[in-house]
């Protein structure tokens, strides 16, 4: 078992962290303070991405992306969690899924995302089917050689910088089938979403189909085979929401580390009262775990072995374990924690939404739990 990094995966590192903390830190308290990100200054970070060569890192090289592996990607997202999502959203990463584009679609679809000419956005989430997918009423008929779509999207990330949407959809008895639907096409609007107090700036939309008429050469995947296509996607974003808690977590650990040293109360450090240290002792313990799950789960991916089990663990205990960590911080600062002159009180606000979102921290338990007792016939 070898636990290092290669020179590749540590360059990786090194140039995403440099490039976070460069250029997007200074840009933050803006984000934050005005809740959005002009779209010039999102484009201009599409741009430095681009000449930095890390555009598209997720996609196989043969498409014209960075091609990395897993563990690659799970470290670069690591790195991009520890900066606001309105921020790093620009870093082009398309939906691995767009993938099963064919030649035609790939056309129009995958390559301008790899040339950060075009920004996908993810559609399943409904006000009535959340964690039950197979609840979906967002259906789908068919009309002679088209599709008519009818129902309602919300919770879509970032679909008010999209040129387009992956939209899972019902098309029959227990079929969901997914569709590539472009912005400004008949019978589909992108509305704005609801106020949230996790990731100011990262904005969440209500998509409406009213008889939106789809040709059937806009299915992504097999025409009823969006179950497929979807568990591909899962499988990377519930990994990416790992990588990124682990990265917002060991900014906020740095942050107490360094406030513990220089901070004196009664004559000493505060970092030398146990109060304080064993705080510290228990945070980075789980910071480093929850890096260690994330890495295996995405190592196990790059090995072809089985990773429902894992990536699960990953995701359940990153998520929860940032929501410790970050409150833990805000504590060593005591009152200075929760004011905006430092980025502590928004990871404590983002954090909140990482136990729901990519499947909440109930469905995790779920998948890990039927995983164990599926060899016992459960």
């Amino acid at each position: 078992m070898n636990f290092g990094l290669t020179e590749e995966q540590d360059m990786i590192v090194r140039t995403v962290r440099d490039f976070v903390e460069r250029e997007l830190y200074p840009l933050e308290a803006e984000v934050e303070r005005t809740g959005s990100l002009p779209r010039e200054i999102g484009r201009d970070i599409q741009r430095r991405v681009r000449e930095l060569g890390f555009y598209a890192p997720n996609i196989p090289a043969e498409y014209g992306g960075g091609g990395l592996d897993t563990v690659g990607f799970a470290l670069l997202e690591r790195e991009l969690g520890r900066t606001a999502m309105a921020l790093n959203a620009y870093w082009g990463r398309p939906s691995n899924i767009l993938c099963a584009c064919t030649p035609e679609q790939r056309e129009r679809y995958l390559l301008p995302c790899v040339r950060g000419e075009k920004i996908d956005a993810l559609a399943m989430t409904e006000p009535d089917a959340g964690s039950d997918v197979r609840g979906m009423k967002a259906v789908a008929r068919r009309d002679g050689d088209d599709w008519i779509v009818n129902g309602t999207k919300h919770f879509i990330s970032h679909a008010d910088i999209a040129d387009f949407v992956i939209v899972f959809v019902a098309t029959g008895a227990r079929h969901i089938t997914c569709f590539l639907v472009d912005r400004g096409t008949p019978g589909f609007d992108i509305r704005p979403g609801y106020r949230s107090v996790s990731h100011r700036g990262y904005h969440n939309c209500i998509l409406t189909f009213d008889d939106c008429r789809l040709p059937a050469g806009q299915i992504l995947g097999a025409e009823g085979g969006g179950f497929e296509v979807a568990n591909t996607w899962l499988y990377a974003t519930r990994l990416t929401v790992a990588a990124m808690c682990v990265g917002r977590a060991r900014r906020a650990l740095d942050l107490a580390v360094a406030y513990a040293a220089q901070r004196r109360q009664f004559g000493q450090q505060i970092g030398k009262f146990q109060g304080v240290s064993f705080k510290l002792a228990d945070m980075v313990t789980a910071v480093d775990a929850a890096d260690l799950l994330t890495l295996a789960a995405a190592w196990r991916l790059d090995q072809n072995l089985p990773a429902n089990r894992e990536i699960a663990e990953a995701k359940l205990f990153a998520s929860e374990m940032l929501a410790r960590v970050t409150d833990e911080a805000i504590q060593v600062h005591g009152g200075m924690g929760l004011m905006d002159d430092l980025p502590l009180e928004r990871f404590w606000r983002d954090a909140r939404v990482e136990r729901i979102w990519d499947g909440t921290s109930e469905i995790q338990r779920h998948i890990i739990s039927r995983e164990l007792l599926r060899p016992h016939g459960g």
